[in-house]
């Protein structure tokens, strides 16, 4: 050992001390290091764990709130569509209901114009038949001794009606389901019977309706099923003027 230059007890001295230093160094320096670094470990560890574990509760807590907002989107969505349809559904009661009110209304002033109308053109009918007798009595010059024949030719006139029978039907034909007859003015309850009874046995109709035209100024219009006989005086001056052309 001496020849390569080496002092054998100091090596051994030089080791132990290497030794000696070696384990004061692993014992108060590497350990600590190392523990140290092991709880750092651990704790960065423990902090990414918490981390992953607050991004999942994170995650989570946005989807559920995500879905309390849907949830209430869709609620407030269907209460808003409930709310119109009652909204739609209460204008529509009240539009309905006053339409209803508005056609109860105009019926109502048709149904009372139209009986102030018969009422007015009965009140005619009586003032004709007297105006009619008062003139055929200044041209005679003479007092018409048989009144009753006078009014029941004036009745006869208005009406159609010639003993009990309607004057345009006698000899004719005609067949429906329903008659509708046409006067002048209105008919008296005894003459619609008459009318009803003798078109009912003449024509086999179930049903006789009855209207007013004072344009037809006297006689009577009677259409059964497609079927018209004109027996009214305008219709009869029609057919004189056409016969005088």
């Amino acid at each position: 050992m001496e020849a390569l230059g080496l002092n054998l007890g100091y090596l051994f001295v030089q080791i132990f001390n290497f030794l000696i230093i070696f384990i004061v160094l692993r014992a108060w320096v590497f350990k600590p290091i190392m523990g140290l670094l092991e709880k750092r470990r651990t704790a960065i560890a423990q902090g990414l764990e918490d981390a992953r574990i607050a991004a999942e509760a994170r995650a989570n807590a946005e989807k559920e709130a995500r879905d309390v907002i849907a949830r209430a989107q869709v609620e407030a969505s269907q209460r808003i569509r409930e709310g119109t349809e009652r909204a739609e559904t209460a204008g529509h009661d009240v539009i309905a209901k006053a339409e209803q009110d508005a056609s109860k209304i105009r019926s109502d002033a048709e149904l009372e114009a139209e009986q102030e109308r018969e009422r007015l053109l009965t009140d005619v009918r009586g003032q004709v038949a007297a105006l009619a007798i008062s003139a055929t009595q200044k041209l005679v010059g003479a007092e018409l001794t048989d009144k009753e024949r006078q009014h029941a030719l004036i009745q006869e006139f208005f009406s159609g009606v010639r003993s009990g029978n309607i004057a345009v039907l006698e000899g004719g034909s005609l067949s429906g389901a329903s008659a509708e007859i046409t006067s002048a003015v209105p008919l008296t309850d005894a003459e619609k019977d008459t009318i009803r009874q003798d078109v009912l046995s003449k024509t086999g109709s179930q049903t006789v309706t009855f209207r007013v035209n004072p344009a037809i100024m006297g006689g009577l219009v009677i259409k059964v099923g497609d079927k018209v006989v004109d027996g009214s005086v305008s219709g009869q001056l029609e057919t004189l003027r056409q016969t005088l052309r």
